[in-house]
């Protein structure tokens, strides 16, 4: 998504050309929708090959006779993937034989439902699936896939709209809703900024870093087959073992500017403003050597019998020519590389300008 002219708003600019269209009212279809949706005999390569190719698609739509069968999430094709021997099971089958292993009950609404009712009832979801994108029903047997992060960017814009005329009506409410706001950007698990934060972060770090030309980093990792975790020592341990990698992140990052985040179920991301390549490479060996160090057992790891962690890293100097989105998108391309070489390990996306 490319950088398109934005208002002020509360101090921080928008750089989400769809937004400057939305009101308290405003409805989904509003919203950027991805329509990629496929024949259920389509062989999982050519998933693979179109999700390369398009690093923002969300995920897929599955169809049999134009009748929706299911969705498959970007990430919940990645993970299983990048399993062993995965790609020898999938890659020249039908994608229906991989939604056999993958499949769940995502969430489905229609077009016309409200945007901050669309996010309360995503945000309701089991934390497997929170990050998951909605599906969208526009009419009968017609579908899109709706990002959960363009969602959430959407709401809390929405968000600061009702702050605002609050402001405008009470002080007193003003500043409830301000307290409000700080409880919404933490996570109720770890206790560290959650994916709005994040998002919202990431933004205005983004801005400033345009203003003056500083590099900014992004680090995005993933707790090694925390699935294979949680089923061998229980939900309860699993629920214990992310408060514990996430305070060892935040503790080990040092800079008071930083925003360490749970992305998503045992995903977890850093964002480093004024920070180059050296610094990035460096941060990252100190966490991995944290990590190590708080030595959680992982008796299911094919990997070692500890927690591990994989990272993917990209520095961008902000231009006209890219966006955050390229900065997510290359640090996800790397902790997919990370991942595919072994995991336990951080590869560094070569950045562009």
């Amino acid at each position: 998504m490319s950088v398109v002219s934005s208002r002020r708003f509360r101090g921080s600019t928008v750089p989400y050309g769809f937004l400057q269209s939305l009101h308290l009212a405003a409805t989904v279809d509003q919203l950027p929708l991805d329509g990629f949706c496929i024949p259920i005999t389509t062989s999982g390569r050519d998933v693979a090959q179109s999700l390369h190719l398009h690093p923002q698609r969300p995920g897929v739509i599955l169809l049999r006779d134009q009748n929706f069968v299911g969705m498959i999430s970007r990430r919940r094709f990645w993970e299983q993937m990048s399993r062993p021997y995965s790609l020898e099971l999938f890659s020249q089958r039908p994608i229906q034989h991989l939604y056999q292993f993958i499949q769940s009950k995502p969430l489905r609404l229609p077009g016309s439902t409200l945007i901050v009712d669309a996010a309360w009832q995503a945000l309701q979801r089991s934390p497997d699936h929170l990050y998951e994108p909605l599906i969208i029903e526009l009419e009968p047997n017609s579908y899109r896939l709706l990002d959960i992060h363009h969602l959430l960017i959407a709401d809390s814009y929405i968000h600061q709209l009702t702050i605002q005329l609050l402001q405008e009506s009470s002080q007193q409410l003003a500043q409830a809703n301000e307290k409000f706001k700080t409880l919404a950007t933490r996570d109720g698990l770890t206790g560290i900024s959650n994916r709005r934060q994040f998002d919202e972060s990431l933004l205005l770090l983004w801005t400033m870093a345009t203003d003056h030309q500083h590099p900014i980093t992004l680090l995005l990792m993933d707790v090694d087959f925390f699935k294979a975790f949680n089923d061998h020592y229980g939900h309860l341990a699993g629920d214990d073992a992310l408060r514990q990698v996430a305070q060892t992140i935040q503790q080990t990052v040092q800079d008071p500017n930083a925003v360490v985040a749970r992305y998503g179920g045992e995903e977890f991301a850093v964002i480093l403003p004024q920070c180059d390549r050296t610094l990035a490479i460096a941060i990252a060996q100190q966490i991995q050597a944290q990590i190590t160090t708080l030595a959680l057992p992982h008796a299911a790891s094919p990997v070692t019998p500890h927690i591990t962690l994989s990272m993917g890293l990209m520095t961008l100097c902000p231009c006209v020519h890219n966006t955050p989105q390229h900065l997510i998108a290359g640090a996800d391309q790397a902790l997919y590389h990370a991942k595919q070489q072994g995991r336990n390990r951080y590869l560094y996306k070569q950045d562009w300008v």
